[in-house]
Parts: C-alpha cells; structure tokens; sequence
C-alpha cells in the first residue's frame, strides 16, 4: 500500500491497534502560538464592514457570480475565522477549569477546528486590482488585520502554479496548514485532523458566498512547492493546501505575463515553542501526497469513488425539512460544541432531523461537482422514530433502516472521551466514505479533497443546528470500526470518518457570552 493508504488504515483502525507514539502526552506549557506572529511586520487593519448578506438555506443552494470587495472580504474574514466573542459556561470539555482566565480564554470562532486548535493561515497574494498595494499579507486572527509579508506583484508565481481556469484573476488566497499547531496535541493523528479543517473553512467561504451571490471555487490542484517557497515554507512545517481565486472588480490577469526571478518571503515568524517536534508519518503521507499528480481529476474518475448509495430496505419518509431561513452570519455566532449539555428530556422534531440531514447531504457538493460522501445516523431521542441505526437516502428524503434497537449503550461504548453522554443526545449523524477508493482512483491528493468534504459536511450540520436552535457537537474519537459493523458496511474501502452529536440542551445553563462583533 502507499503511505496514504497506510496511513487511512491505521486511522480507522486506531481505535484497536493504536498508533505510534504510543504514550505521547502533549507539553502544554511549550504548545505554539494561535496566532503567527511576525515581528516587524506592518499591519494593515481591515475595515469594518456589514455582515455578508443571505441565509443558511440559500448559501447550501447554487453557486453566485457576483465579484469580491474589500468590504465582504473583510466580513468573510471576520465571521468565520477571525475570534468573534468570548464564552464561558459549565460544560463538560476538561478546558472548562482554565477559561475564566485570560491566557486560557476560549475564543469563538465561526469556523469549527478540531480541538479547537485552528492550525490554518490565510494568505493573500494580491496584484494590481485590489485595494493593497500588491504584495503577500498573512491574516491575523487576533487583529483582524493583515500582516505585510512581501511588496510587489507576485500574483504571476500564483498564477503559474494553478490550472488554466483559475488563472483569470489577480487576487488570491492561500490556505495553509502549520502542522504543529496541531500536532504538539494529536502527534500523528494531525493530518487527518487538519485536513478536515480546511474543509470546515472553505465549506464555511463557500455557503457565505452562495448565500451572498458572489463567486468563490477553492481548488485542492496545483503546484504546492512552488507556492510553498513563494510564502518562505519550509513544507515539512507548514504547506499550502487550498487556493481560492477571487473575482475582483476590475482585475487585470494579465495572461500574456511571465514570472520572474523566485521571489520568497524573507520575513520569518517568532515561533514560541522551544521544541517543535516533526512526526513521521505526517511526514511520510505529506511527502508522497506533494509529489503526487497536480492534474484535476476529472468528474467521471471522481464519481467511481463516491459512497455506495444507501442500500434498499425498510424505509421511513422524512417531512419536508424545517427552513433554514437564518442569516448566515448568525448561525456563524451562534455556532459552538454542546460539550455534554444534551437533554433527553425533549424529544427532536423529524421536521429538524430531516433539515440537518438534508444541509449534509448539500454540502457535499460545495467543495466538488460529485459528492464523495453520504450519511447514516443513529437514533436516540427522535420524536416518532424507532431508535436504531438509519441510512439517509438524500434524493429521496427518507431513513433506511439498518437495525432498529436501542443504540445507547453503543454509542457510549464507542467514544472515547468523556465530554459527552450519547445516551442524551437525540440522534449521532455518521459521515461515510470512501477514501481508499478516492486515493485509488485519483492519487494520494485525493485523501485531502475527502477529507475536505467531511469537513464542509461537519460544518453545514453545525449551522444548521445553530440556525433550528440544536445542541451539535463533532467528534473523531470514536472506535471506527465498531461503527463500520454496527452499520453493517461491507464495501472494504468504506468508512464512518467523523460523528455528530445533535439534539436540545438542557435549559437555564449559565453562560456568559461576549462579543467582539
């Protein structure tokens, strides 16, 4: 196998044979900074700016063509992940003892991240159309602003390294990963955590794009280490995995122009942590997959690898799904993990059950034309439903049932932390697919686009919830495997990849809620 297939394997499989380092524990007191930081650097702040227009209902619709601003740059920016408020709140997550304090405060965001570490960066490459003077500035989360990084029109470096349809702009943004923002918590189980997270965010970029009417196509192809060396990365620490082009008002491509020389950005970040510590096989799947193909692949190759349709049985209709008529805007503030507030005592709507299904099953086209994953979901506290095990048919809006009998027991059983009761929440959505079959199909490269989707899947069910009023909370930590026979998948290539926890919270929990916006 290769080293991505390896590495998908031991993934699935951790649960039961763990994964090297075994042991490892996390130094707290030596983990990076949230935030870069670049000594010296000029900081540019973006305006303030109203919220981007559109609800949740129209940004899970078709794409927009409308062009991008300073102004929506800067509100996308903001709202999804610029640090939007302050909470505080009994729950049960162990971070709860350090978040009154202010080094340990918990800041939300609109985005989800794993652990709450949000290892991305946000670069923008921007040329002579755009209200900067052409150069390449990193956002600062905590500023809301951007850094100064390089001066001067590099955007035909940018233009280079892409396909030729992404290619007619001169504004761009480039998603990076810093490993170790990560990995100084999960070691080797980074990659498959943070590739989830570019998903969460582009899935984020694209509903508020939809929902606004503006053009927005990331794209997951292209010449990763020459974009690495124009931003001054060393790829073993941190790479580029997204470019977004951006449709800009009067932007002048200019095709006909070369590149020339190499630039790199000189200025280099303070790193707090005494140690970083690299692991191998983060390294060993990051490798293969940058010298893999940068051809697209087409949307035939793409469809042999989707996940297997739901198979016919006993089926259950679902009523029409509950409108999604919130702003986006606001299901992005409202947007937090439940933590263990999950009651029973209210039953879940299948009004609402069927729009959470129906917003994951949507968002598994926002990254790409295919859809490369599906959904099941296990049945807790469902108003007028059988508790059991479910496959969701999306063009048909109805339940299938795998195995109708109590699913509590199991679903504690299978996680592995100890933040949720799952015998509380109303239902645990499964994201499916298949990403051996991807990888197979398109090369090592498409490990990243599966995950991806997952992610924008993740984050549609989240604003769904936030936008019906619904506790949601995702996790990884859960025994694959289990899950996969509980759901009874054959297909070997086949795999439950993350969990969501939804249903009503406890009412009257005190929390406290500052917002910065």
């Amino acid at each position: 196998m290769t080293a991505v297939d390896t590495y998908i394997d031991a993934i699935v499989r951790r649960a039961r044979e763990p994964m090297e380092p075994r042991g490892f524990e996390p130094d707290w007191g030596d983990q990076p900074r949230r935030h870069k930081y670049y000594p010296g650097a000029v900081r540019l702040p973006l305006p303030p700016s109203s919220p981007l227009p559109g609800d949740l209902g129209q940004g899970l619709g078709s794409e927009g063509e409308g062009e991008w601003t300073l102004p929506r740059l800067s509100s996308l920016l903001r709202d999804s992940y610029g640090l939007t408020g302050r909470r505080l709140a009994v729950h049960g997550n162990p971070d709860l003892r350090g978040m009154p304090w202010f080094p340990s405060a918990t800041w939300s965001r609109g985005v989800a991240s794993g652990g709450g570490l949000y290892p991305l960066e946000v670069y923008w490459v921007s040329g002579p159309s755009g209200p900067l003077p052409p150069g390449i500035h990193n956002y600062s989360t905590s500023h809301h602003s951007m850094q100064r990084l390089l001066a001067g029109d590099v955007t035909p470096h940018v233009r280079a390294a892409l396909p030729r349809d992404a290619q007619d702009t001169d504004q761009y943004l480039l998603i990076s990963v810093k490993f170790w923002k990560n990995s100084f918590k999960y070691n080797s189980f980074c990659y498959h955590a943070v590739t989830m997270d570019v998903g969460t965010l582009l899935g984020t970029w694209s509903i508020a794009a939809r929902a606004a009417g503006l053009s927005l196509k990331p794209r997951f192809w292209f010449d990763e280490p020459a974009l690495n060396e124009l931003l001054g990365l060393d790829s073993g620490d941190e790479s580029v995995l997204a470019v977004v082009p951006l449709s800009w008002p009067g932007s002048d491509p200019r095709p006909a122009a070369e590149p020339v020389g190499r630039p790199t950005v000189k200025i280099t970040e303070s790193e707090r942590s005494r140690e970083v510590v690299r692991f191998s096989q983060v390294l060993d799947v990051h490798r293969e997959i940058l010298g893999s193909s940068r051809e697209e692949p087409d949307e035939a190759g793409l469809a042999k690898a989707r996940a297997l349709p739901a198979p016919a049985a006993t089926s259950r209709r679902l009523p029409p799904p509950a409108p999604l008529d919130v702003p986006v805007t606001t299901t992005l503030r409202e947007r937090r993990s439940g933590f263990g507030r999950f009651s029973a005592e209210r039953p879940l709507a299948q009004r609402d059950l069927s729009a959470i299904l129906t917003a994951a099953g949507d968002a598994s086209t926002l990254l790409n034309d295919t859809g490369l994953t599906r959904v099941s979901v296990f049945a807790n506290h469902v108003a007028d439903l059988p508790a059991g095990s479910y496959d969701f048919a999306m063009g048909e809006g109805e339940l299938r049932s795998v195995q109708e009998h109590s699913v509590a027991e199991f679903l504690q059983r299978n996680y592995f932390l100890n933040n949720y009761n799952l015998e509380q929440c109303a239902a645990v959505v499964t994201v499916v697919a298949r990403p051996a079959a991807v990888t197979g199909v398109v090369g090592p490269r498409g490990y990243r686009l599966v995950n991806a989707e997952v992610g924008a899947v993740t984050q549609s069910v989240y604003l769904a919830c936030a936008a019906l009023g619904v506790g949601c909370g995702a996790a990884l930590g859960f025994d694959n495997v289990s899950y996969r026979e509980e759901l009874r998948i054959t297909d070997e290539t086949e795999w439950p990849l993350l969990i969501l926890m939804i249903g009503h919270e406890r009412g009257g929990q005190p929390e406290f809620v500052y917002r910065n916006v």
